[in-house]
């Protein structure tokens, strides 16, 4: 995920307003919560972090993406690197399938009201969503209409292409597909198309540099959430997001605590506190732009959807298909599109 990138701090005006939780404070717990590295890791540290010292807790963060924190939390054979676990539907399936998660009960949350029906479960919780869709600078190329457009030739050439590496990257990579008349289980179609348009493709780059060449002027097209487009305008970057006509994609990030953590109080408070109205009404603004998973907060402007509660009118992927084949399109795209 999730793909939230260089953010700037927040003024210490954020860390007011208590967060109303019923029962003792804990005293004097320290717990230690993987975070993304980057604007998650800013924005939980300036936001979330001293929610949890007014309830005498104190959050250690460690940055990993989400990939590592599985092989890390693998790694350790039983005895947690980290309290609490923050994924992408993939690696979440990853952490299921390997039994790396403890049994969640979404009745000990005093926030569970504030999620959609059904994003809290047996295996964790909701905390942020993201949207993804097509991004273009409307002074460059007229408003896509869809994932085939980005193959034809008044789009290639300003088209910024990235793989299969990140979440957003492999769900607008498997849309791009099926609008080429491939699937899941066939993706033959979307490479054959990939081959064609390489010599004439803008770039063709990691995830982390496509906001960097959009500012520049590089690339005038690419796939990506509606975070990074919020946050380039917010830089004065001409650049808008445009819904495919088959619909915007969008997936959860969710959180769950680590099988055999030794916090498991404060790791339901760090959670709890983390859909909890006051955070994401403030991870939801600038500089953060979140896409909240609470129900009171509504989505900032370039979101297209006014409540999480509308989450179901969009693409959602089935990941226990996508995680066995995923490392295969990975080297196909690098073995293909280097160069």
């Amino acid at each position: 995920m999730t793909e939230f990138r260089r953010r700037h701090l927040l003024g210490a005006a954020m860390a007011g307003a208590a967060l109303p939780f019923g029962g003792a404070r804990a005293q004097g717990t320290t717990m230690t919560a993987a975070v993304y590295p980057g604007g998650w890791d800013e924005a939980l540290r300036d936001v979330l972090a001293p929610r949890l010292r007014e309830q005498g807790i104190t959050v250690a963060f460690e940055p990993l993406f989400a990939v590592d924190q599985i092989a890390k939390a693998r790694a350790a054979r039983g005895n947690p690197p980290f309290d609490v676990f923050v994924l992408d539907p993939g690696p979440r399936v990853s952490g299921i399938d390997f039994g790396l998660f403890e049994t969640f009960d979404p009745a000990k949350l005093s926030n569970l009201g504030q999620l959609p029906p059904g994003q809290a479960d047996a295996q964790g919780a909701a905390v942020a969503a993201q949207v993804v869709g097509i991004a273009y600078n409307p002074t460059k190329v007229p408003k896509p209409k869809g994932w085939a457009d980005l193959f034809k030739p008044e789009y290639v050439s300003k088209l910024g292409l990235t793989g299969f590496g990140t979440t957003f990257g492999t769900i607008s990579l498997i849309e791009m597909a099926k609008a080429l008349g491939g699937s899941v289980e066939n993706m033959d179609p979307l490479f054959a198309e990939l081959r064609r348009i390489r010599p004439s493709v803008a770039a063709v780059g990691q995830p982390a540099a496509m906001p960097g060449m959009f500012q520049q002027g590089q690339i005038d097209v690419m796939y990506t959430n509606t975070y990074t487009v919020t946050l380039l305008r917010s830089r004065g970057v001409n650049i808008d997001f445009a819904v495919p006509e088959t619909g915007a994609a969008a997936f959860m990030t969710t959180m769950h605590i680590a099988k055999g953590s030794r916090n498991i109080d404060a790791a339901y408070k760090y959670i709890d506190a983390m859909i909890s109205t006051p955070v994401q009404a403030a991870l939801s603004q600038a500089p953060y732009f979140f896409v909240p998973v609470n129900k009171d907060v509504t989505p900032g402007a370039d979101v297209p959807m006014r409540s999480i509660s509308e989450i179901g009118n969009f693409v959602t992927h089935d990941w226990a298909k996508i995680n066995p084949v995923r490392p295969q399109w990975i080297q196909r795209f690098n073995r293909e599109m280097a160069g």
